[in-house]
């Protein structure tokens, strides 16, 4: 691979995030210090020319205070892998004040994710100067991040032989792409791009900007990079921070300093990119020397993974069950006879199983799927619902929930439907995520005589939100706020039963597994963001639930042992199964749950019908191993 040669430029295109408001007024030169000192590390010969877009006049035109962009900002608040965000935006002034405070970060990406003219001005804009300047790596900060990607997508799906970004290199950082509320922009997925040369990202979980982890489907021509720093305040969005990083002189720097001019370009091996090669002060034909001679090795058999979690001894002694553990061993025997490796099973229990703990696990269950990989998720527990916010800090909808260890009825301590969409949603197609859930959202607390039931109910002061007090009846009801004419999705929805199945009898529910955040208002609006972006929309896991809507899920005990009702009946038609002969062995997906009702009405005398939510295509596919 040649060096570059004394008087050859790389052509950088540089794209700000937050435009002249940076926390640094002195970002030209920073960005300008770092690229060519961390290019310069790696050869001297390196010789960086730049172009700086402006557009901030843009946002300026567009209006921040109409309440499609006050929805945004509380969309993006609420979504993603980052808590207390929206506790910090509602405050005794209002929110309008708030958002005059935050004008030049996150109000401006709220008002790119709500205002598509805006969007449309920005891709134009960009697409301008890509034409002029011909840029050999295009650098994009926090809501620069947004608008390079938007543009290049597009431009991809619709003109695939003349692609804006043909050869370039991309590099993110500071980006809000990965973020729920955002992708929702995109049809509800990110995908790799096409004709790129290689897309670099750079990540700092310390970055409170709405930034999250991108995560895609296919990973050929991308890497993200750890770049952690904790700069004083609280936002460490710090553009130049992040081109100046250690990490990214390993990987961003010493990959462009080893390369010739735009359309010579050869992309990183997948091995050059991951292993961030050499130390900074290693010679650039050295570094490039060791990258090639690096073999290239590839997962090829599909992986099998599983996430066992089980929580009986909740701190609260009134909230404790019996079964969740014995559920716990009870799910892994069968899978263990249905072909899942021993190995490939994690089980997390009682006071292991908190809030940070579950996400940890559920990264590990998910991270770096392809195709053909089987991943399984099961819970045992307590489930909720918690109030979900809207504009003007009104309740405006419930969120669906599992119950850690260490739940105490706050966001941050919950895994949402928010929260479990942004990790499974953006899975490959072809792979098979199945999520089984023995809980309850209903709440309720052990009925006298009967069975115990797996829901909490909420405290005096959680259930007040979502109550008001009707004079007529003289009796407390659900707030009329929450109602399907102001609900994102519901109008994509044609069917009663797909209402109520995704989003409730109340059609304002965040149920889990129904990655609700990731939706447009309209099908028409959907569907076009679908053909605009190239894919087919947000991947769907195949979810089995212990209960209906307003149903509990209840705990049996078998002799002395105590079980989930439903786990203890899915395991045994399971187990049936696993025992017949191979050519009388298949049981599909609807099988299995209707089995599995027809059991649990034999030992649970209240109401409770287990459900299956997944794509029309899943219904009747075979169990695996069976």
């Amino acid at each position: 691979m040649p060096l570059l040669e004394k008087g050859e430029p790389v052509r950088i295109l540089a794209i700000h995030g937050v435009g002249h408001c940076d926390a640094n007024q002195e970002w030209i030169p920073r960005w300008r210090a770092a690229v060519s000192d961390g290019l310069a590390a790696w050869n001297p010969h390196a010789a960086p020319t730049f172009e700086f877009i402006e557009y901030d006049q843009f946002f300026d035109a567009a209006p921040l205070d109409s309440a499609v962009v006050q929805e945004s900002l509380l969309r993006l608040a609420a979504s993603g892998l980052f808590f207390g965000i929206i506790d910090r935006l509602r405050n005794r002034s209002g929110l309008m004040s708030t958002l005059e405070s935050v004008r030049w970060t996150v109000g401006m990406v709220a008002q790119w994710v709500a205002l598509e003219d805006l969007r449309e001005q920005l891709r134009k804009h960009l697409a301008e100067h890509i034409r002029k300047f011909a840029p050999d790596v295009v650098l994009a900060h926090s809501l620069g991040s947004l608008i390079a990607y938007d543009t290049f997508r597009r431009d991809e799906t619709a003109n695939p032989g003349g692609a804006l970004i043909q050869g370039a290199t991309l590099v993110t950082f500071g980006s809000q792409i990965g973020n729920p509320a955002v992708r929702a922009t995109f049809g509800g997925r990110v995908e790799e791009l096409r004709t790129d040369r290689f897309w670099w990202n750079l990540y700092n979980e310390e970055d409170e900007v709405f930034t999250c982890p991108i995560g895609l489907p296919s990973r050929d021509k991308f890497r993200s990079v750890d770049t952690f720093f904790d700069l004083p305040g609280i936002a460490d969005h710090d553009g130049a921070t992040y081109l100046g990083h250690e990490e990214t002189g390993n990987t961003v720097w010493q990959d462009l300093a080893s390369t010739v001019a735009r359309g010579k370009l050869p992309a990183p091996s997948a091995e050059a990119a991951a292993a961030g090669a050499l130390p900074p002060q290693a010679p650039a034909a050295l570094a490039m020397a060791h990258i090639r001679t690096i073999r290239k090795v590839e997962r090829t058999a599909p992986q099998t993974r599983a996430l066992l979690v089980g929580i009986a001894d909740y701190p609260d002694a009134a909230s404790r069950l019996e079964g969740p553990v014995n559920d716990v061993f009870c799910v892994s025997a069968a899978l263990q006879e249905l072909g899942f490796p021993v190995d490939g099973i994690r089980v997390v229990l009682n006071e292991r199983a908190t809030t940070g703990g579950i996400r940890e696990r559920l990264k590990w269950l998910v991270a770096d799927a392809r195709a053909g990989d089987q991943l399984f998720f099961f819970y045992a527990g307590h489930g909720a619902q918690i109030a979900g916010y809207g504009r003007d800090s009104e309740v405006d909808h419930l969120d669906e929930c599992l119950v850690p260890y260490d739940f105490d009825w706050s966001k941050g301590a919950a895994i949402t439907d928010d929260e479990f969409a942004g990790l499974y949603s953006q899975l490959p197609y072809d792979c098979q995520f199945t999520a089984v859930l023995d809980c309850c959202h209903a709440g309720g607390m052990t009925r006298a005589g009967g069975a115990v039931p797996r829901g909490l109910a909420p405290p005096d002061d959680i259930r007040h939100r979502m109550l008001r007090w009707d004079k007529k009846t003289q009796m407390w009801l659900p707030r009329e706020r929450l109602h399907p004419a102001n609900k994102v999705g519901a109008g994509a929805l044609k069917s009663q039963q797909d209402r109520e199945s995704w989003l409730g009898e109340n059609a304002s529910t965040r149920r889990l597994g129904r990655g609700a955040s990731l939706w447009l208002p309209t099908d028409r609006a959907y569907r076009k963001a679908l053909r605009a972006n190239g894919h087919r929309g947000p991947y769907t896991p195949v979810m089995i639930e212990a209960c209906r809507e307003g149903e509990l899920a209840y705990e049996y005990r078998h002799g002395v042992i105590s079980y989930g009702a439903f786990t203890h009946a899915l395991c045994g038609v399971l187990h049936e199964a696993s025992l017949r002969p191979r050519r009388e062995r298949r049981l599909d997906f609807e099988q299995l749950v209707a089995k599995t009702g027809e059991r649990i009405a034999s030992v649970v005398a209240e109401p409770q019908h287990p459900q299956l939510n997944c794509p029309h295509a899943w219904r009747h596919k075979p169990i695996p191993g069976l």
